[in-house]
């Protein structure tokens, strides 16, 4: 049972632990498939480098494991990720990280402001990266607690604890998103270094809102 989406699920979650976004065996993974509603999603307490294919966990948005061919169960925190998927049901994919610089600001409850222009992929009303309150691992708390940045933006913080990114086409894409999150978080981290502490300047919303692809670029052999 989709296949394709749990390759792809695996193959995400063993990147993110070779380049050092999830470090022991923390972080998860999961896509939604648009057809069936069904979401495919990392399980709990395996080396990623040890996981095949047929470990990876289906489940409904009810909570309800669908299918797990190897016995395993699925992350403790997929009723945060369920509870994404019930506030947007654009996104397709969420990454949950443990990151180190991204986890510094989640520890000091501190958004991420836009520091570099790259900040406007990432859809950020409030030209930030905002901070979810803090709810244990594994609880309904934890899943409240993400509807309020989720709708905000496509990447959030969560209270001491790590980072988030969903996506509204792959995994891929939602890990790439975390991946950015922790280039800014080490950009404005260096910053607030050199500048001895003082905020750095940013850009605000309205900027972010002007990019567009360049209009002088043309195609005459277009066809």
């Amino acid at each position: 049972m989709l296949e394709d989406l749990k390759l792809r699920v695996m193959n995400t979650a063993k990147k993110a632990q070779r380049e050092g976004m999830c470090k022991h065996r923390s972080g998860n993974f999961s896509m939604r498939d648009a057809e069936t509603g069904l979401v495919v999603i990392t399980p709990t307490g395996v080396d990623r480098e040890e996981l095949v294919v047929p470990d990876m966990v289906v489940m409904d948005l009810d909570a309800n494991v669908v299918e797990n061919q190897t016995g395993l169960r699925p992350t403790s925190e997929s009723l945060m990720h369920l509870k994404i998927y019930q506030t947007r049901p654009d996104v397709v994919a969420v990454a949950h990280t443990h990151s180190q610089f991204a986890t510094t600001f989640a520890i000091l409850e501190k958004p991420i402001p836009a520091v570099v222009y790259e900040l406007c992929n990432l859809n950020c009303k409030k030209a930030r990266i905002p901070v979810a309150p803090y709810g244990r691992p594994g609880t309904p708390e934890l899943a409240e607690s993400v509807v309020e940045p989720v709708l905000e933006a496509d990447t959030f913080l969560l209270q001491g604890h790590g980072s988030v990114a969903v996506d509204e086409g792959s995994v891929e894409e939602a890990y790439l998103k975390n991946c950015y999150i922790e280039e800014l978080a080490e950009l404005y981290y260096h910053a607030l270094t050199a500048n001895g502490g003082q905020e750095p300047k940013t850009f605000p919303v309205e900027e972010l809102q002007k990019w567009e692809y360049p209009k002088e670029i043309k195609f005459p052999n277009a066809k």
